[in-house]
């Protein structure tokens, strides 16, 4: 069951900068805090559409961001510079008016009593920030994650503060070899107690872990960071093909919305 979205008009609190700047001094990571809305709940997987105001007529639509955490009186969304909207995102000051679409789609599962394996890829890491704050039993929980930039520019003191927290950086073609060898691994020693694994990461990353998943028949779910332009299903822009496993039968092969179906899926019942 989803939970109702609110739309919100939130001042920026601040933007802080993650990891070392690049060689010209510029700052690609960052954690944008804007005051808690009125959200009764919301469950880690679930995103926002952010739209600054600073985004004029330039920049028509807003931008999906999965919610990384939240506090007593704090939303914080955590994001890479990539193009002209983060960009402007980055330069936001204290008092910067911000609108916020969400909580939008659905978030994973819990299983206080299973082991659960998270799989981060980059920054796929975000929504496991909130997802080990909120989670009832976080010593049967434990994360590997697979990363090219330097483990600063990630919020990953937020994670091993709570669950063991093991980190590759790939940066040669022998490295990516090692990460997906210690994938395997692991997603074996997951099933082989009948946990349940959650991944989040670029598309050839959640594809290495669906096909992982089908082979060790782990319980899998992956979120999907599909292109999205409107976050409520309108746009069509984030379709996503089922596969037979799906649990309605007149949906099975055809498309839906990774905005309202997901993004989290269960892993055999998506194409990707």
């Amino acid at each position: 069951m989803q939970i109702k979205p609110i739309l919100s008009r939130l001042p920026a609190l601040e933007v802080t900068p993650f990891g070392p700047a690049g060689p010209e001094g510029e700052y690609r990571f960052f954690a944008l805090r804007l005051p808690r809305p009125s959200w009764k709940n919301w469950r880690p997987g679930q995103f926002l559409m952010l739209r600054p105001a600073a985004f004029g007529l330039e920049l028509p639509w807003a931008r999906p961001f999965s919610i990384c955490h939240t506090t007593a009186r704090c939303l914080i969304c955590f994001f890479q510079v990539c193009g002209r909207g983060t960009r402007r995102m980055a330069q936001l000051k204290h008092g910067d008016e911000v609108n916020v679409w969400g909580p939008l789609g659905n978030g994973f599962a819990v299983e206080p009593d299973s082991q659960t394996l998270l799989l981060a890829g980059g920054m796929g890491i975000v929504p496991f920030v909130g997802y080990v704050n909120a989670h009832p039993k976080p010593w049967n929980t434990s994360m590997l994650f697979g990363h090219r930039e330097p483990l600063k520019c990630y919020p990953v003191d937020n994670i091993h503060e709570y669950i063991p927290l093991d980190s590759l950086r790939e940066t040669t073609p022998g490295e990516l070899d090692n990460f997906i060898f210690t994938l395997n691994e692991r997603m074996r020693d997951c099933a082989e107690q009948n946990g349940l694994v959650l991944a989040c990461g670029p598309l050839p990353f959640l594809q290495t872990v669906r096909n992982f998943a089908r082979e060790l028949k782990a319980r899998t779910q992956i979120l999907l960071e599909n292109t999205m332009a409107c976050g409520v299903g309108a746009c069509l822009g984030c379709m996503t093909r089922t596969s037979d496993a799906w649990p309605t039968p007149e949906k099975r092969g055809g498309l839906v919305q990774a905005c309202r179906q997901g993004p989290v899926f269960w892993a055999d019942q998506v194409k990707l």
